[in-house]
């Protein structure tokens, strides 16, 4: 495994653009290739057998392409089936989890709330981790059907987003809940409204920052990391020799308009 390949980062759509982007900001001199596989989007209504199908054919993708590294920038894939990846593929696998630890070691009332797909909450690994790390601390759960699907069409600001948001925001704030952990990569680009619905006494906790940093971490200890620089260098480094791929399974002129929405214009899409 060389360290002239790209890192490689799936969703099953747009949601993890937003680790993307911390990627990006921490990792400036690295190629990145994005897999969105919007056909299949959302996972989280599909079940474990389908999503590991998924996510072989994007890995085996992503290898074809020379990926040295692979960011499964999705909760419920890696919830459902990074371990089997992991088994699979002598390739690094960087998941996703919620943020549950942050949430209980900052919560005031001793009540998180966790927002996340239906099939993310199902998980045994997801129910491992949260007995893992929840102690005392009462763990609220809220499946989220819809979300993905209003961060897919672009319904992202206040106006458009808030009422579907309160639903699943409103009955936690009034359980008490001080924490909120967004336990979906998509929900991030909602992160403005779910804020505005909950409150600025509730702390919102989203985990696209630590994800890249332990991105950075494995490809250090892998000695894959293109550029030896020190972290406080990172974000200074210059970005004009790095890459960024976007690739969609699903319809690339929607695909196209969320890229320039979500990331910047200048950006050509293409499928696999």
């Amino acid at each position: 495994m060389s360290s002239s390949g790209s890192i490689g980062v799936f969703d099953s759509g747009i949601g993890g653009l937003a680790i993307t982007q911390e990627i990006r900001k921490l990792l400036p001199n690295e190629d990145i290739i994005y897999v969105a596989d919007s056909l299949h989007a959302p996972y989280g209504e599909k079940n474990d057998a389908f999503i590991l199908q998924r996510c072989m054919a994007i890995t085996e993708y992503l290898i074809s392409q020379n990926v040295k590294a692979i960011v499964v920038a999705c909760n419920t894939a890696t919830t459902s089936c990074i371990e089997a990846l992991r088994e699979r593929y002598s390739i690094p696998f960087i998941g996703t989890e919620p943020g549950i630890k942050p949430a209980v070691l900052n919560t005031k009332t001793g009540i998180i709330g966790v927002l996340a797909t239906p099939r993310t909450l199902k998980t045994t690994s997801f129910s491992a981790l949260a007995d893992r790390v929840a102690l005392n601390i009462q763990v609220e759960l809220m499946p989220c059907p819809d979300l993905v699907q209003q961060v897919e069409s672009l319904k992202l600001d206040y106006d458009a987003a808030a009422e579907v948001v309160r639903q699943y925001v409103q009955p936690l704030t009034e359980k008490g809940v001080d924490t909120l952990v967004l336990g979906c990569t998509h929900y991030a680009h909602l992160l403005p409204v779910i804020s505005r619905v909950a409150g600025p006494q509730v702390r919102i906790i989203n985990t696209e920052v630590a994800v890249a940093k332990e991105v950075m971490r494995r490809l250090n200890h892998a000695k894959l990391n293109k550029a030896d620089l020190k972290t406080a260098d990172l974000n200074t480094a210059s970005t004009e020799l790095a890459a960024t791929r976007f690739i969609t399974s699903g319809n690339q002129t929607h695909f196209q308009k969320q890229v320039d929405v979500l990331w910047g214009a200048g950006f050509t899409v293409a499928g696999f």
